[in-house]
């Protein structure tokens, strides 16, 4: 056996020349190669164990860029056998299956098993070809006239006698508005074998229309010194909703190793009746032995944005062919950030309703347009953009925009939940403030999974007053400042929680940000100049412990440094709240400067189970997770101050440090937090929260 990463030794094969003799002789001896592998009599059947995982996640979030959660997990052990000339056959002897999340998915049947043979002259992908149908396969006779071949490169693979030349062609259609395979195979420059598939679809060859992209990687292995058969395996199908542009994403992905290779068993022919996989009976099932925890055992690369395999298949799709071919083609679409696009609360709006369109012109190219209206304040807001995207992932956005921006940079609730809480009861856990103005984005491509973002614009800030009336208590006012006109410069890099060391998952986000205003003076002491410096940096990481615990921590630190003039209310340090500081109020702690450092263990604790009919079971077990937190505020310190008629009423401060304890109790699935905590600072107290889980509140 060879593995194919025993030895990568490039060796460069020239400029790269469509259809030159070279790349014809080469695909054309491995076309015949496919046909005659029917007929070599030394091979007459085999039968190999493949071992897999099938996953189902989500990827939830604006720009898509935070790694995928992980919904439902299957884990396979299939018997596989092959007869000559062309009869294949696989048995599910093993499955075992994690829900993270209700869900009432099902896969398709092929998608439970691996491709044998490279795929037969015509590919399709999907029960009965429900996702891609009637693709001609490159190597194959109607290929050799649908595609374009170039040879790209040639490495040597193996060691000692074993050291086997590989050459990697490109794959182009001819006409990229036909259903066609994008990439490239790699063949035995002796046997003219296939030992590696690269292969994405163009648009045209999806007949499920909601599908972005589907990718595949089918990597195959010298066995017993004669034969290339699988070795390993890899597919990803990504789906978004065909009517509204939401930030959230479907997402198969399936891994296989195969081996166990036994030749010439002489099978009964009655084996590979009926459908092509089939499943064993429940009692078969139950018998297989499992090793280990099903997400202990879980390929890392499931829980990333991409593979590293898979996205070398989409970027050398992108080099191969117009961008247009692979994109998804859409009509103006209802488009939205967030749930709450369409319909929130607060104390400066009221009831606000809201929608917006989005439409994708083509070449990169797509438009957005959202807005919204509030009742209590009888304003409307919006956001118009123009974006490109270009095929190396480079993005460029012009937007003008008259809508909030939150003072502080830690989100404290839900905005489904804040809504609640603002309408029925007066607890508003937001400090907007208005921005209207015009400006440009640019956002790189990921580089060792980190986003760099761009961003400048002109804009006028100002504040905003409490319109709205709850059913219950009152409101605090909104931060009171002056309005100002300037320039606002921003940089940031971000990294999602992703896997990192061993078990450690980890993930940070960095910004710095300049401001250059003027502001109306209210008065004569009133020093007009806004010119400031602003850094935040957060941290988050997640250590598994044991099976069912796992050790959690966060952190945060912000700072304010004055160029000239006064420090603006909206680039402050705001903390307090059940996020930044549990146990004190909602940014009753201000300053010029901040941080925020939160540990907790979540340990196992009882829940009752219960079934969700074809959604799942709940199962028998949430977590409870005592923590510890600190906080605390520097610099130049304000008082969160009420203000009535002009006059100010009253002014808050407490400690500049502001430690806590508390725990919490988090559902099956973690779907929701109860968090009870107190602050044994100056100005602490009991405080008692309950909301959905912060893995959501980038789509509620």
């Amino acid at each position: 056996m060879v593995p194919l990463v025993l030895l990568l030794r490039p060796v460069r094969a020239g400029a790269q020349t469509w259809n030159d003799p070279r790349s014809r002789s080469l695909v054309e001896g491995a076309t015949q190669r496919r046909a005659e592998q029917l007929a070599d009599t030394a091979l007459r059947d085999y039968q190999a164990v493949a071992h897999g995982y099938v996953a189902f996640l989500a990827q939830l979030g604006e720009g898509l860029r935070t790694p995928p959660k992980v919904i439902k997990t299957d884990e396979l052990e299939n018997e596989v056998y092959w007869k000559a000339p062309n009869l294949s056959k696989q048995r599910i002897v093993g499955r075992r299956d994690t829900l993270l999340l209700p869900t009432d998915i099902a896969y398709h049947t092929d998608h439970l098993g691996i491709v044998q043979n490279n795929f037969p002259d015509i590919i399709r992908i999907g029960d009965g070809g429900d996702e891609v149908a009637d693709v001609p396969h490159p190597l194959s006779r109607a290929g050799l006239s649908a595609y374009d071949f170039a040879l790209a490169d040639s490495f040597t693979i193996g060691a000692g006698a074993q050291r086997i030349h590989v050459y990697e062609v490109k794959v182009r259609p001819k006409d990229d508005t036909q259903p066609r395979v994008v990439g490239a195979v790699y063949i035995d420059q002796e046997s003219k074998e296939v030992v590696r598939m690269n292969l994405t679809f163009t648009r045209a060859a999806f007949l499920d229309k909601a599908l972005e992209d589907l990718s595949l990687v089918l990597e195959n292995r010298l066995v017993g010194g004669r034969f290339w058969l699988p070795s390993r395996q890899e597919i990803e199908i990504r789906r978004k909703g065909e009517w509204l542009d939401y930030p959230a994403r479907g997402i198969i992905r399936g891994r296989w190793e195969i081996g166990e290779y036994k030749f010439n068993q002489n099978p009964a022919p009655i084996l590979f009746a009926g459908p092509e996989i089939t499943i064993a009976p429940p009692s078969v099932l139950a018998r297989h032995e499992w090793h280990g925890n099903i997400l202990d055992s879980l390929p890392p690369d499931i829980r990333a944005i991409s593979a590293p395999d898979i996205q070398r298949v989409k970027d050398e799709a992108r080099a191969l062919v117009r961008a247009q071919a692979l994109a998804t083609a859409r009509a103006a679409t209802l488009s939205a950030r967030r749930i709450s696009d369409f319909v929130h609360f607060n104390r400066v709006e009221g009831l606000a309703l809201g929608a917006g369109l989005r439409k994708q012109f083509g070449g990169g190219w797509a438009g957005t347009v959202r807005g919204r209206f509030g009742i209590d304040d009888r304003e409307g807001k919006g956001l118009a953009e123009l974006s490109y995207l270009a095929s190396s992932g480079v993005g460029v956005d012009a937007f003008a925009m008259r809508d909030f921006r939150e003072a502080g940079d830690i989100q404290e609730r839900s905005t489904i939940v804040n809504s609640l809480g603002a309408q029925e009861f007066g607890s508003d856990y937001t400090d907007p403030y208005l921005v209207e103005g015009a400006g440009a984005r640019l956002t790189l491509p990921t580089f060792r999974s980190i986003d760099l973002q761009l961003e400048g614009s002109y804009e006028r800030q100002s504040n905003l007053g409490v319109h709205a009336n709850p059913v219950r208590g009152t409101f605090t006012p909104t931060i009171a400042f002056t309005r100002a006109d300037g320039m606002r410069f921003a940089m940031s890099a971000t990294r999602p929680l992703a896997p990192w060391i061993g078990a450690t998952s980890f993930g940070w986000r960095g910004e710095a940000r300049a401001r250059f205003a003027e502001s109306d003076a209210l008065d004569g002491l009133t020093d007009r100049t806004h010119n400031t410096l602003r850094g935040v940096g957060q941290a988050d990481l997640e250590l598994p412990l044991t099976e069912g615990t796992k050790f959690v921590a966060s952190g945060s630190v912000a700072g304010v440094g004055l160029l000239k003039g006064s420090l603006p209310a909206t680039e402050l340090v705001y903390l307090g709240g059940p996020i930044s500081a549990p146990g004190y109020d909602f940014h009753s702690a201000i300053g010029s400067f901040g941080y925020s450092a939160h540990a907790e263990v979540r340990v196992p604790a009882p829940f009752p189970a219960f079934s969700l009919g074809r959604y799942g079971k709940v199962p028998a077990r949430a977590s409870l997770a005592p923590y510890a937190h600190l906080a605390g505020v520097a610099g130049t310190r304000v008082a969160r101050c009420a203000f009535d008629a002009g006059t100010v009423n009253s002014c808050r401060q407490v400690g500049s440090v502001l430690p806590a304890f508390g725990a919490a109790y988090l559902l099956p699935f973690d779907v929701l937090r109860i968090d009870v905590a107190r602050g044994v600072g100056r100005g602490g107290r009991w405080t008692f929260s309950i909301d959905v889980s912060r893995d959501f509140w980038s789509i509620l």
